[in-house]
């Protein structure tokens, strides 16, 4: 009986195996590990460590939210940033991706798994990009079909757009937020497809968790809207897209005000009116639909031309009224940026200063993209010949972000899932067209009419090219995860001349230096980018941090870098600063110094105090020069003194003078560097963060 039980079961089973949907499961996994696997080379290569700026605050937020719960969080004033003004951390952050770690950590430790936090945060957004993989295949699969799907789960495992932001050790927002994104268009558009609430209901669900995790929820609460309108303009409106939108926008925007960091501007700023407008001009539509069936034609048309006007009427007042009042604020500068690149540049350059807000030049496309750029039109045809609601809004999807990701390089990351799925179109659609060619028939069977040994041929040339495309996308992929985002910047590292690896842990060294060293109480001066980390790491207080909510308090410390010694010192003491800390490159050749960030703390320290002018800091062919031919506004600069102090006698090699700048290419202008109102502390080993001391002030 055991045996005849085991053989039917074994027996049901490979029926099972046989069906094409144990298929799809098993691709499925293995495109789950892949996704997971291939962002795994920062600690292989490395160790488990966490990556990047602002990922050590949002491990420091969940710590705390860990250590002291949930309510303790939301309240939490933290007195260790932005002295003397210190921050509300619970009611200004994002805290989707702190209570995803710890309902994470809560669970393993329930389960008897007790993993550390920090490993939780470090593999958290690896482990969601393997959800985005999968969830992109239902969203693919919506639009199109299952091979749409696949293909696309399989490009976007891989692809280097997103790994930039999802590689283990990267622990920030956009990690969780991806995932987020693409399960809210999934809903949405399935909400849309069958006019069924109980998908609306997800989306609604899986937005609320989108604006918790990501302010980038500003694109989709204004994609939809665009999305929507577009189909109203075409002519494709139905009830199923009223049901859809209405509900979405109505429970959506609810929610949204729950959020703390949100609050009211869910219905008061600009970014969220197109979203109130679209939703308005539907329920106008739906009236007119309504009138329609219940007037005579010439009656309708009379109601029409005054119904019309009436409204728009109206709403112009209501939009004037809410400026005019203040009950809608104006667009944020980011937003400002996006449909102007030059806009913070011009009135806020503290935005213009951020690396990842500058527009992106045609390499990185390819870069991190590969043949996605060139399949994304391919794509794009394809749904044009088979024009779904769906398809619609694929088109809107990728075209919009092919725009933004234009204007700003951090949306590359927006992009690259819109790519995925344009490119498995054109892939699913080729190779199911070209692959029936090649296909055996049965023997006897009549050749079709159209089949010629050319046709074959042709066939089999674009299959093999697409093959061959596919497998240089896959080693194109894997060096990129491995050689460009795997490198984590808290541990740098080069290559000697004989191909051994250096590796220069000088951020770690001197934070460790300070939290040992330095009295718990010790305020540090340092530029913005380093904020997060110090108070992390360091366990020290800062005066600004990566937040960067308050452009006065930065643009005061870029006046101090940018001033004088003595005027320096002057602003030190009044901000109770004991120790300053800056980034200099220039022994080992690390170009992100604080030398090549000086004149962006000249231009905002310049919003502060007019007499700071850029052009002071330029020699005389205007250029930017830390030579003997740089100004003598540079070389008095507090900046030069901190980082090229004793710099002067140091002889890096053979040909080369003592005090060459390996960043710059040249010696520097100035190497008798003498400090009188601060002293030097520590050095790192290799030069790279230098501290010094605040005198006191002389008794008089």
């Amino acid at each position: 009986c055991t045996f005849y039980a085991f053989s039917k079961i074994l027996g049901s089973l490979l029926t099972i195996m046989e069906t094409p949907t144990l298929l799809l499961i098993l691709t499925l996994v293995l495109i789950y590990i892949l996704a997971f696997a291939v962002r795994l080379f920062s600690v292989l290569r490395f160790e488990s460590v966490i990556h990047e700026f602002d990922p050590y605050f949002n491990y420091r937020t969940t710590k705390f939210l860990v250590d002291n719960g949930i309510y303790e969080f939301y309240n939490w004033f933290d007195p260790m940033v932005w002295y003397p003004l210190g921050r509300i951390v619970g009611g200004t952050i994002y805290p989707g991706l702190m209570l995803t770690s710890a309902a994470t950590y809560w669970t393993l430790h329930s389960l008897s798994f007790t993993l550390e936090l920090r490993n939780v945060c470090v593999f958290l957004a690896a482990w969601f990009a393997s959800n985005t993989a999968v969830v992109t295949y239902f969203f693919g699969k919506e639009v199109r079909d299952r091979k749409t799907g696949l293909v696309a789960a399989a490009l976007i495992a891989i692809v280097p757009g997103y790994i930039s932001r999802s590689v283990a050790g990267s622990y920030d927002n956009e990690g969780v937020a991806i995932f987020a994104l693409i399960l809210t268009f999934y809903y949405f558009v399935k909400a849309v497809n069958t006019g069924s609430m109980f998908w609306c209901f997800w989306a609604v669900l899986a937005y609320y968790y989108m604006v918790n995790a990501w302010g980038g929820y500003i694109f989709i609460i204004n994609l939809l809207p665009v999305y929507v309108l577009t189909l109203l303009v075409m002519g494709r409106y139905t009830h199923r897209l009223y049901v859809a939108y209405c509900t979405f926008y109505v429970l959506g925007t609810l929610l949204c005000m729950q959020v703390h960091f949100v609050g009211f501007q869910a219905v008061q700023s600009g970014e969220h009116m197109a979203a109130a407008a679209v939703f308005f001009i539907l329920q106008a539509h739906n009236a007119v639909l309504f009138v329609r069936d219940h007037l005579e034609p010439s009656s309708f048309k009379r109601f029409l031309r005054i119904g019309l006007v009436g409204m728009l009427l109206l709403a112009g007042v209501a939009v004037m009224l809410g400026i005019l009042t203040g009950y809608i604020s104006p667009w944020t500068g980011r937003f400002w940026t996006l449909l102007d690149p030059t806009y913070a540049k011009l009135h806020i350059p503290i935005i213009a200063s951020v690396s990842e807000h500058q527009p992106t030049c045609w390499s990185s496309f390819f870069f991190d993209l590969h043949c996605l750029v060139f399949l994304f039109p391919v794509g794009m045809f394809f749904c044009f010949q088979k024009l779904t609601d769906a398809a619609v809004f694929a088109v809107i999807y990728g075209m919009t972000s092919v725009y933004f990701a234009g204007v700003m390089v951090r949306l590359m990351l927006v992009l690259a899932p819109a790519m995925c799925v344009m490119a498995a179109i054109a892939l699913s659609t080729l190779l199911t067209t070209f692959f029936k060619d090649l296909k055996r028939r049965p023997k006897g069977a009549k050749a079709p009419v159209e089949a010629t040994p050319l046709r074959f041929y042709t066939s089999a040339a674009v299959v093999a090219g697409l093959v061959f495309l596919l497998w240089f996308y896959v080693i194109h992929c894997t060096w990129v995860t491995a050689e460009a985002y795997s490198s984590p910047s808290i541990v740098l590292n080069a290559h000697g001349s004989d191909g051994h690896t250096i590796l220069f842990d000088d951020y770690r060294e001197a934070y460790y230096w300070i939290r040992k060293n330095t009295p718990a109480d010790a305020k540090i001066m340092s530029w913005w980018d380093y904020g997060y980390q110090i108070t992390a790491m360091g366990n020290r207080t800062v005066l600004v941090d990566n937040n960067t909510w308050n452009n006065t308090h930065i643009a005061t410390v870029g006046k101090a870098m940018a001033s004088d010694e003595e005027t320096a010192y002057r602003i030190m003491r009044q901000l109770d600063v004991d120790y300053v800390l800056v980034i200099f490159g220039g022994l080992i050749g690390y170009s992100s110094d604080d030398i090549n960030k000086f004149l962006w703390m000249v231009r905002i320290g310049g919003t502060l105090d007019p007499s700071i002018r850029e052009v002071d800091y330029y020699s005389q062919r205007n250029e930017y020069r830390i030579d003997n031919e740089a100004s003598k506004t540079m070389l008095n600069s507090m900046m030069y003194k901190l980082c090229y102090y004793r710099y002067g006698d140091v002889q890096l090699e053979h040909g080369k003078p003592p005090g060459f700048d390996r960043v710059r290419g040249a010696e520097i202008g100035k190497k008798d560097v003498r400090l009188e109102r601060v002293e030097e502390a520590y050095t790192t080993e290799h030069w790279m963060i230098r501290i010094y001391k605040v005198k006191p002030e002389d008794n008089r």
